[in-house]
């Protein structure tokens, strides 16, 4: 009998034999506390009980009868779904509403080898707003939060989705709600995406919103709508474009620059240095979407060298599995990622083959 002092649960494991490969098989019985719905467990229509067996594939059997969850399959894999059940219910005792995809991510932080437990990673509260709260979903996006706490300056580079700039925001209201700091910024380039706005009609203020649309979007899901002008008109909340910044001292303020994969050596260099005492600065971006003109050398990429090693800069990368949008969204910044390594030795050697080239026409 093994007792689970977090859950109340007693599942018991029974040597029941050994498999095709000689692998230890065990039977492990999981009972549900009577605090806690089967439905909340196992989801409307068992959805979270089927995502746990594709994710075990072929290699367990699961049983459910009344309150009880027998799991049958080689030992460390029923150990691993005990452990996984732990933590779910972990997670419902922190409030957090079990999904398959929270259920998934679980399960891939059981599985690595950072030791860190789910119900700990999954249950941090970042902020609490407008009746929901937001929270990290994955491992490097609890350690970027951390780091925002820890770091006058921290760069969240990733790909899309994975959180960066909504987290950063989160943090920054949080921030401003604690009375840390007196006001937020919130800054980023105005660089087409492969688009001309530039004709577009209306004052300037017009013609850059589309520019500062995302950051405005990820405000309003953290801000009552309705106070939002007020807080803007008094200065307390400051959207802007980049070029704004030149010039300045910001000073008890949380700054945050996104898209920061957008701007040029000069004008990153030009934002850092505008730090001022009592302030944060938390600079985004995905160095692989870089949309200056000619080729131009991203600011976000050329700092990475730069400011390595220096104290209290933090670097913080998130990759694929931070991705929090719909689940393709991961399959597309994977395929895009293999399409890059591909093309690397091919460029490479075209380089060389251009360079014999006129090696012989000389």
């Amino acid at each position: 009998m093994v007792e689970s002092t977090h859950t109340r649960s007693t599942p018991t494991s029974t040597q029941t034999g050994r498999g095709d490969r000689g692998d230890s098989h065990s039977q492990i019985k999981i009972v549900v506390p009577d605090d806690h719905s089967m439905v909340s467990l196992l989801g409307s229509r068992d959805e979270l009980l089927h995502a746990i067996e594709r994710a075990f594939a072929d290699g367990i059997d699961i049983h459910v009868r009344g309150n009880e969850i027998t799991v049958t399959g080689p030992e460390t894999e029923t150990d691993l779904v005990s452990r996984l059940f732990t933590e779910m219910f972990e997670l419902l005792k922190g409030g957090t509403q079990l999904t398959p995809d929270a259920v998934e991510r679980s399960l891939a932080m059981l599985r690595g080898e950072s030791g860190e437990r789910p119900a700990e990673v999954l249950t941090l509260d970042v902020l609490s707003s407008r009746g929901r709260t937001i929270r990290p979903k994955t491992l490097n996006q609890r350690r970027y939060v951390d780091a925002i706490d820890k770091h006058t300056i921290v760069f969240g580079i990733g790909p899309a989705g994975t959180g960066k700039t909504y987290l950063a925001m989160a943090k920054a209201v949080r921030a401003l709600q604690d009375k840390q700091v007196n006001r937020i910024i919130l800054t980023r380039p105005a660089v087409e995406a492969g688009e001309r706005l530039g004709f577009l009609p209306g004052t300037l203020y017009e013609k850059i919103d589309p520019y500062l649309r995302p950051l405005y979007d990820a405000l309003h899901d953290m801000v009552d709508p309705d106070s939002i002008p007020r807080l803007m008109a008094a200065g307390t909340i400051e959207v802007a474009p980049l070029a704004y910044m030149r010039g300045r001292t910001l000073n008890d303020s949380f700054i945050i620059l996104d898209e920061a994969q957008n701007t040029s050596p000069e004008q990153m260099k030009m934002f850092l240095t505008r730090l001022g005492f009592g302030s944060k600065v938390v600079v985004t971006g995905d160095v692989t979407q870089v949309d200056l003109p000619n080729g131009q050398l991203s600011g976000l990429r050329v700092v990475q060298d730069i400011l390595d090693g220096v104290q209290d800069i933090h670097f913080s990368r998130l990759d694929s599995r931070d991705v929090v949008r719909h689940k393709l969204v991961t399959d597309i910044v994977d395929a895009y990622n293999r399409y890059d390594e591909a093309r690397v030795p091919q460029i490479k050697q075209g380089a060389a083959d251009r360079g014999g080239s006129r090696k012989r026409r000389r």
